[in-house]
């Protein structure tokens, strides 16, 4: 699992390649507490390269998501796969975010 964040403009992107389980959140978490800080921004979570998550992985979107609202800041999650897009349907998370 690779995480990597990069920045255009008013937008900070996240974008996760591989295997987002548990194994993998801990050094996930890690990397995404610079979008956590992040105020008034547009945060973007790619996930064209995802191609697992857990609920550990989801917890983590979750966090994001918690602290980016406190922040003013806006979350999108982009390019699901249909497997991904299937767990955040049964868990609710579809209607938790921004899909694109």
């Amino acid at each position: 699992m690779t995480t990597t964040i990069t920045e255009a403009g008013n937008q900070i992107i996240a974008q996760f390649i591989g295997r987002l389980d548990t194994a993998a959140a801990v050094p996930a978490a890690e990397a995404v507490k610079p979008l956590m800080e992040a105020s008034n921004r547009e945060i973007i979570l790619d996930c064209s390269q995802l191609e697992y998550i857990s609920s550990s992985g989801l917890r983590i979107f979750l966090s994001v998501r918690k602290e980016a609202a406190s922040h003013g800041s806006k979350v999108i999650v982009r390019n699901i796969n249909a497997d991904i897009r299937q767990v955040f349907m049964m868990t609710g998370f579809i209607s938790l975010f921004e899909i694109q």
